[in-house]
């Protein structure tokens, strides 16, 4: 598939399949994908995955967030060769898009997050392996191969586990670390209270933490042996409430790979995190997940890179991506790449690694042919001519 047709060859290739009268297995519409997910997950563990804190106003809020934007296409310019590509931390990615670090993926497919970095190397997609994951980062990692992976660091408690995984994931490869801030306690999430459903309890999403040394060395016995104290132990030091921006400069000094914060909203936490030692931000609401009734994403981006106008660091943006006009607003408003989380998680559990392809191939074809038909050849070049409010309309260019 050429990177500069993206859009055109995945259209041939479906088209082609449908004249001997094969359809996608994996829906194209994120609603029907998520639909297809329902059908095939365990109830308990698709509400994990779709849910969000208390009402679920916040994953509203996010989608409400992006109507309220409207791509603005300017016509006859050149879009016959399109690049997708984008620089970050001096590595070149073959697209403005990483697969969001989303844990416990035994409980949406078997293949789990292997099936998923075996897809992001397949279609040279960059992950963010997460730290709850079902799998070791140093397994996803050789999955991974030469496609850009950095791993998703939740803070413990304990400071030798927190150590621990940074140093692992540096020695395996991973070139950025991305500090998750908003998910040091769980938030009320009321799918699973109803459910009484937390997959750690039953032993999934725990790998990084029972192949960990420093964690081990807080078992009375090693955990394949006794599983529910090692749990248990897990439950007990999973995040770390008491965290202070002097504990981020510390993580900063203590790395040796790019620090990357996740989970900023405010454009004063931003700055104090750069000027702490923080290389780069992830503006997110953690999709959803943690505040009900917080601010959108979306809305939150553009304080945050205006913020950082005088700081040379990347903007990354998560929370609502769905098709690629999502990611187009998110990039005209300063984002300098998204993430993708929710769509690639349906993909896993439809159809393996295969849905994720499909997902990650129908997204970027998305993002590649909307990327021309509204004026661009190049996604660096996408800026805030790209977009308007639906409010400013009335008003003209």
């Amino acid at each position: 598939m050429s990177e500069s047709n993206r859009g055109s060859d995945r259209q041939v290739e479906i088209f082609m399949e449908g004249m001997a009268d094969i359809t996608p297995d994996v829906p194209p519409s994120f609603e029907e994908l998520e639909e297809a997910a329902l059908e095939v997950m365990d109830e308990k563990a698709y509400g994990y995955v779709a849910g969000g804190a208390g009402g679920e106003r916040t994953i509203g809020h996010n989608r409400d967030a992006f109507a309220g934007w409207r791509l603005w296409p300017r016509m006859l310019r050149d879009f016959s060769d399109r690049d997708l590509s984008v620089e970050l931390f001096g590595t070149d990615f073959s697209v403005p898009v990483l697969l969001a670090p989303i844990g416990v993926q035994s409980i949406i497919h078997e293949e789990g997050e292997l099936g998923t970095a075996r897809a992001a190397a397949d279609l040279d997609v960059p992950l963010v392996a997460s730290s709850a994951a079902s799998h070791t980062m140093e397994d996803m990692a050789d999955e991974l191969g030469e496609t850009p992976g950095w791993f998703q660091l939740y803070w413990s408690s304990n400071d030798d586990v927190a150590k621990s995984f940074v140093r692992r994931a540096e020695e395996a490869g991973y070139e950025a670390l991305v500090v998750t801030l908003d998910n040091n306690i769980l938030g009320w999430r009321e799918r699973d209270i109803s459910d009484a459903y937390l997959p750690f309890l039953d032993g999934e999403g725990v790998a990084n933490y029972f192949a960990d040394g420093a964690f081990r060395d807080l078992c009375d016995a090693p955990p394949e042996e006794n599983e529910l104290p090692a749990i248990r132990t897990f439950i007990d030091i999973f995040g770390d409430a008491s965290l202070t921006f002097d504990d981020l400069e510390w993580l900063c000094e203590f790395a040796d790979i790019p620090v990357v914060v996740k989970g900023v909203l405010h454009p004063q936490d931003a700055v104090e995190c750069v000027d702490r030692g923080a290389e780069g931000v992830i503006v997110s609401n953690h999709g959803g997940r943690q505040v009900d009734n917080a601010v959108p994403a979306i809305d939150a981006l553009p304080h945050v890179v205006e913020a950082l106008d005088d700081e040379d660091v990347p903007v990354l943006f998560d929370s609502g991506i769905r098709r690629g006009a999502d990611a187009l607003i998110a990039l005209a408003l300063g984002a300098d790449a998204v993430q993708l989380g929710r769509p690639y998680a349906y993909g896993l559990a439809i159809d393996g690694q295969d849905g994720v392809e499909a997902v990650v191939k129908n997204f970027l074809a998305d993002l590649d042919l909307t990327l021309g038909l509204i004026g661009y050849d190049d996604v660096t070049d996408v800026d805030r001519e790209a977009v308007i409010r639906a409010d400013d309309l009335r008003e003209g260019p």
